[in-house]
């Protein structure tokens, strides 16, 4: 289900009134795309970060503007706590979009019985998906991963419509034996360690004799 926006179109420019905007509750956006007219928006703070943090790609714009709109770029301040701006790009659900994905595994692995682990070797994937089928994240399931096994890019549960931008044989996760390291050997004594054993032995053989 497309999560909806309630919009409204800003009328106001400028550093300082945008900042007013701000501390209003009031994220400023800009709407653009399919060469149409760019559109100024207005967009509550609180909207807007609720559908990020779901993860959210494709949204359905309401109020002053009627439009369905890929979240295209986020402005955040310098501590990535506030947001300052949003780029909306019209889209149509048959759009085909290049997208950047998060990888999540699930599951435990069979191998990890026996002795291995777990590497993810691909934390995101690139990929080019029709509008309406864009997935939030993918999760591999890796219950049946034995030891010495991996899963591949091209092994991805992908939307009918999603293509890897990303080469196929490439390893997104495997179960390895983890290397064993060798113990350290014990360190040799240091000049700095041995230094006052010298000097006491150096002192014994000048000291003078007794008359």
């Amino acid at each position: 289900m497309i999560e909806q926006l309630q919009v409204r179109l800003r009328t106001e420019f400028g550093t300082q009134r945008c900042t007013r905007l701000r501390k209003a509750g009031l994220v400023p956006a800009v709407l653009y795309g399919q060469k149409k007219p760019n559109v100024h928006l207005l967009v509550p703070a609180h909207d807007i970060q609720g559908v990020i943090r779901h993860g959210t790609r494709i949204v359905r714009l309401t109020g002053d503007v009627q439009e369905e709109a890929l979240i295209r770029e986020v402005q955040w301040d310098t501590w990535g706590v506030e947001i300052l701006h949003v780029d909306f790009a019209r889209v149509s659900a048959t759009d085909r979009i290049r997208v950047t994905v998060p990888i999540h595994l699930r599951g435990e692995a069979r191998g990890t019985k026996q002795g291995g682990v777990v590497e993810q070797l691909l934390h995101q994937i690139e990929l080019e998906c029709e509008a309406a089928e864009i997935p939030e994240e993918i999760h591999v399931n890796v219950n049946d991963l034995d030891v010495g096994q991996n899963i591949t890019v091209g092994q991805l549960p992908l939307p009918k419509s999603a293509a890897p931008l990303t080469d196929t044989d490439t390893i997104v996760v495997r179960c390895v034996i983890p290397a064993e390291i060798p113990e350290a050997e014990e360190a040799p004594a240091t000049l700095t360690e041995r230094e006052p054993e010298l000097i006491r032995r150096r002192e014994k053989e000048e000291e003078p004799e007794e008359d």
